[in-house]
């Protein structure tokens, strides 16, 4: 019996390790890629061409080691008639400098993160972001993890992204497995609505649970490795890999009197005042 146990446990070593370097070989080949394919700059409309409201969530492969596994994540939004972006995160390193991990952020919501270009993960535009906005803006006030910070299990940035998404559940925001801390919550709150607020979710502390709902589909989640089955949409998202196949990140409810603004680099000259302020926060691309 001993020796059958250890056999059984010496081939699921063997399966992890496999898996985990060829995730490691596909997280670094497409790293390279990514950083070669530049969109940062590219994916919110600008504002001097397009006035409507916009709420976007955004991802980005974070620094260091961990980004074999995990994204960093973020919300961005303008209200209607607005002529710039408000984003919200949470960086670590900000807690220890200024008391609280919540950084407000004015400029180029589409910014890469050490050098990772962004993804595009939700895209809501028109009235339908209108109405979103406040809701978010208080969800934002109330996020309860502002001064508590831990890279993993959480609470980290995906932590806040996902409580954005439980508090505003319109949103129907569904993170990638790659959005480690997404699952983290509280032991008296081990039991609630998933991320997308399309289904329910059972999880402790984001080590060991389980979140089945019409957005994320069937999702384990197992010491923050998240796997999904996504029926619905006929794709699977897997530790390091992320989602593999249809993506469902396009803009919704745009406005038919306001069509999207044309996609512009991040050369162009209508951003060049964006990035002058960006320039001017480089010191907040920290790690999370």
């Amino acid at each position: 019996m001993k020796n059958r146990i250890t056999m059984i446990l010496k081939r699921s070593f063997k399966l992890v390790s496999l898996y985990l370097f060829g995730a490691i070989c596909s997280v670094l080949l497409s790293s390279c890629a990514s950083t070669h394919t530049k969109t940062a700059g590219t994916l919110a409309p600008d504002t001097q061409t397009y006035s409507d409201a916009v709420v976007q969530v955004y991802g980005a492969r974070t620094k260091g080691t961990k980004k074999v596994l995990a994204v960093h994540t973020w919300i961005s939004m303008k209200a209607d008639g607005e002529a710039e972006y408000t984003s919200y995160e949470i960086i670590g390193w900000r807690l220890r400098r200024t008391g609280t991990a919540l950084v407000e952020r004015r400029g180029n919501p589409d910014r890469d993160w050490w050098g990772h270009q962004p993804e595009l993960i939700l895209d809501i535009r028109g009235k339908e972001a209108q109405r979103l906005i406040p809701q978010i803006k208080q969800a934002v006030a109330n996020y309860p993890h502002k001064n508590n910070y831990h890279a993993w299990p959480g609470p980290n940035s995906n932590t806040f992204t996902a409580y954005i998404g439980r508090q505003v559940p319109d949103m129907g925001l569904d993170l990638p497995s790659t959005a480690i801390g997404k699952d983290y919550r509280e032991i008296s709150e081990s039991v609630g609505f998933s991320a997308s607020g399309s289904g329910v979710q059972a999880s402790l502390w984001g080590l060991l649970g389980i979140a089945v709902g019409t957005e994320e589909g069937l999702e384990f989640n197992l010491l923050g490795l998240n796997f999904e089955l996504d029926l619905l949409d006929l794709a699977i998202e897997l530790p390091g890999f992320g989602r593999i196949g249809p993506s469902d990140a396009g803009p919704t409810n745009p406005e038919p009197s306001s069509p999207y603004s044309e996609q512009i680099t991040a050369d162009s000259p209508q951003r060049s005042e964006a990035h002058a302020a960006e320039k001017a926060n480089i010191a907040d691309r920290k790690e999370d």
